[in-house]
Order: C-alpha cells, then sequence, then structure tokens
C-alpha cells in the first residue's frame, strides 16, 4: 500500500563551528510532527537552554493520523501538511531545535531501506550525545513502534564503518524511550524522571504552538504534574525542589555506563 510521498532528503546541516569543543547534541527521531513537543519537549528546551545543539528528525507530518480537525474542516492533504509543517517549525523554535523533514507518509508509517539510510546520514552528520524516541510497543498506534525500529537500526548502523554513506561514524549514544499516549498499554516504565520546572512555560508555549491538536495541551500538562510529583517522592526531602515540580518520564533501553552508583 502506498499513499505518502517519497521521503524528502533532509534539510543541509547548518556549517560546522569554528574552532574549540562543539556544543552536545541531541537527536530525536519521532513519528510525527506533534510527538517530539508532547513526549520530549522539556527534554529539548533543558538542552537548548544549555546551549547543546538540538536535532529533530520528523518522520511525517502526521496528516493522515493526527489532524482529525483539519479534516473535518474539509481540509485538502497538501494543505494539512503545509498547517502541520507550520506548526511543528514554531514549537521546534520555541524549544530552541532544528526540526528536518522526510514526510515519510503515515498511517501507516513503513519502514524502508531508503528511510534507514536518511536517518543513518542525520546520525553522522549530528554525531549526538543522547538520542530521544519511541518505545517498542504502542498498540493504538503503529507508526510509532516503526520509528522506534528505524531510530534504533539506524543508529546501530552508522556505528559501522563499512556501512556505505558521508560522515564519520558514530560512538554508541545512550538512547531514551520518551512516554507513549498510553503508557500503561505499552509496557513503559517511568526508569527516568527529568525535572523540566524551569523550562515548563516554554514546553507550553510549544505545546500551544500545535492547534491541530489543542484536545492535548491539557493532557500533557497534567501529565507533566503527575511525573513532578513522581519525581519529588523519589529525590528525597531536602533538594528544594519547586512546590509545583514538572517532569517528563523516559525509559532506557541499554545499560547506563558509571564509575560510581548515583
Amino acid at each position: 500500500m502506498t499513499h505518502g510521498t517519497a521521503p524528502a532528503s533532509p534539510e543541509p546541516p547548518a556549517p560546522p563551528e569554528q574552532g574549540g569543543t562543539p556544543p552536545r547534541s541531541t537527536l530525536v527521531v519521532t513519528a510525527h510532527a506533534g510527538d517530539f513537543v508532547w513526549r520530549a519537549g522539556g527534554a529539548i528546551a533543558l538542552a537548548a537552554s544549555r546551549g547543546e545543539k538540538v536535532t529533530v528528525a520528523c518522520l511525517t507530518f502526521g496528516e493522515r493520523g493526527e489532524s482529525a480537525k483539519a479534516w473535518r474542516e474539509g481540509k485538502k492533504l497538501e494543505e494539512i501538511k503545509a498547517i502541520r509543517r507550520a506548526e511543528a517549525e514554531r514549537a521546534a523554535a520555541t524549544l530552541g531545535a532544528e526540526v528536518r523533514f522526510f514526510d515519510a507518509g503515515d498511517y501507516p508509517l513503513t519502514p524502508t531501506a531508503e528511510l534507514t539510510d536518511l536517518l543513518v546520514a542525520v546520525y553522522r552528520d549530528t554525531q549526538p550525545d543522547v538520542v530521544l524516541t519511541h518505545p517498542a510497543e504502542d498498540p493504538y498506534n503503529g507508526d510509532h513502534p516503526a520509528a522506534h525500529r528505524m531510530a534504533l537500526e539506524a543508529r546501530v548502523l552508522a556505528q559501522a564503518i563499512g556501512y556505505p554513506g558521508p560522515g564519520e561514524i558514530i560512538g554508541a549514544p545512550p538512547v531514551f524511550f520518551f512516554e507513549p499516549h498510553q503508557p500503561e498499554m505499552s509496557g513503559f516504565r517511568p526508569e527516568v524522571l527529568l525535572d523540566i520546572t524551569e523550562v515548563w512555560d516554554t514546553k507550553r508555549k510549544a505545546m500551544e504552538c500545535l492547534g491541530a491538536q489543542q484536545h492535548l495541551w491539557d493532557y500533557y500538562t497534567d501529565l507533566a504534574v503527575r511525573r513532578g510529583v513522581q519525581l519529588k517522592r523519589n529525590a528525597g526531602p531536602n533538594l528544594g525542589l519547586a512546590h509545583r515540580t514538572m517532569a517528563e518520564a523516559y525509559m532506557r533501553p541499554y545499560p547506563q555506563i558509571a564509575k560510581e552508583l548515583a
């Protein structure tokens, strides 16, 4: 079944900085135009606030499966894509990230060798220190596991010196899975709780850029409150946390590397 356009080549990378140590780099691989905002907007804003480079690889615009409001208003496919692209660009700019679009077609997002190859090129170009993407399970949306599989496969291929393509091979950046919409049904455990209180207002502004999914604004605000309560419960009583701590939850598929337990 084919319904979308062929994956477009991502925008060319910005020129490298001259001299000095390059900033840390975060790569976010996301299925749809809104996913990176709801699930990882706080992590993105935190990294950007520290002067780090954040790149979002957005595989689809969510034009078919996550734009119901626009379809009900009678808009056409290409018009909806344009709306979702503009929303994602505004949200990414608000968070301080660069977003690259692949227009691979959603519902379903079909993994292909060509799309994986484009992701390998992004890994090698951005040289990420951290990777954020979807977890392996989501019984309500097959696009998310598809993006997950391609993100992990491309990470491995980007490390292989014999894999063809431009750019230098990468190391093995740690991967964090952001929280799916219905975590209980997706085998998600909140193994890492990230305090996003200082950038919460930024995340909320980015969420409000996504008018096509306005029904999710309050849901993800409430989720940040709940995860913040859990963060405080697990952080001990004397850390000076804000009365209303906001947080995001993540899972780790690979071992944490450490020289001491903390």
